[in-house]
């Protein structure tokens, strides 16, 4: 069990809702300073054109616009799997550094290999700054810190601001559960450790979720409490243990498919959010490989 300290403070958390992802980016502010950071932002992909857009990244710049903030940090919590991230964009509109966790070396060195790019480097260079466990960072007054999640992937990551929690892909609203842990690097126990850790957060700890796939087709919800998911999550109440976790989290895995977009989007996410570099005609193209997930389930 990891021993954090708790950071006093309450941020402004703005969400917006991706409904073609199912994502959640956020925007965290000091309410006093009016400094902000934008955590896990979306960059629209249109997989059966190849079109990319920039819709929501710029609805977060709109937002920050009109409330008067000055971005600090441009965050993510792993190198996501189903959508490519806009850090890259929003970086060069607001000048804002780069920052994800270090163990994004791990995910590197394991998609460099698949993708068989023998020159990329699989050393966190793509960001301005990587975060050790433990490091603090600050949005204004408030401070926060970085704990490292691993399980749904190996560079995952929570950052504690305030007292507010944003744990992306380990924990869902409670009546979605928990995440996944069968991608390349996942791992269930780390995945329980890593939610065990976030419980241990004081109980009224907002925790914010980077997806909501809409159980039951309810209207878009993001944010809880530790209070909350501890007594009610559908994957971790009445009474279960580690070995029954584990148990059901890899049965149930074995069960889901890919996301549609995990071979196009990683080759992005692990380079930071940088699309690749035209070729000689002026055109950008994804490196899909063929069967390299030949155990995943199909749809």
């Amino acid at each position: 069990m990891y021993n954090f300290r708790y950071s006093p403070g309450k941020p402004d958390v703005a969400g917006f809702y991706d409904p073609r992802t199912s994502s959640v980016q956020y925007v965290i502010s000091d309410p006093t300073t009016r400094r902000c950071a934008i955590l896990d932002p979306v960059l629209d992909f249109d997989e059966k054109s190849g079109a990319t857009a920039t819709h929501h990244a710029d609805e977060l710049l709109d937002y920050v616009a009109r409330e008067g903030l000055i971005v600090d940090w441009i965050l993510d919590t792993h190198p996501h799997a189903d959508h490519f991230s806009a850090a890259q964009y929003l970086k060069e509109k607001t000048g804002a550094p780069t920052a994800i966790g270090a163990n994004v070396t791990k995910v590197q060195a394991l998609w460099k290999e698949k993708y068989n790019w023998p020159d990329f480097p699989a050393d966190g260079r793509q960001w301005d700054h990587l975060f050790a466990e433990g490091d603090l960072l600050r949005i204004g007054e408030i401070e926060g810190y970085v704990m490292f999640s691993p399980g749904h992937t190996p560079a995952s990551i929570t950052y504690v601001i305030g007292d507010a929690a944003f744990v992306h892909d380990t924990l869902f609203q409670p009546d979605g559960g928990t995440a996944r842990a069968d991608f390349p690097g996942g791992n269930a126990h780390s995945l329980w450790d890593s939610i065990q850790a976030i419980l241990s957060l004081p109980d009224e700890t907002r925790l914010f979720t980077g997806h909501d796939y809409r159980p039951d087709g309810r209207e878009p919800e993001w944010e809880s409490t530790v209070r909350q998911q501890r007594e009610t999550n559908i994957h971790l109440s009445n009474g279960q243990t580690v070995e029954s976790y584990v148990s059901m989290r890899n049965e149930r895995d074995a069960g889901l498919p890919m996301p549609k977009l995990l071979l196009p989007s990683l080759q992005i996410n692990i380079n930071g959010g940088a699309l690749p570099k035209p070729e000689d005609n002026g055109q950008r193209y994804l490196k899909i490989p063929l069967n390299a997930l030949t155990d995943a389930a199909r749809d």
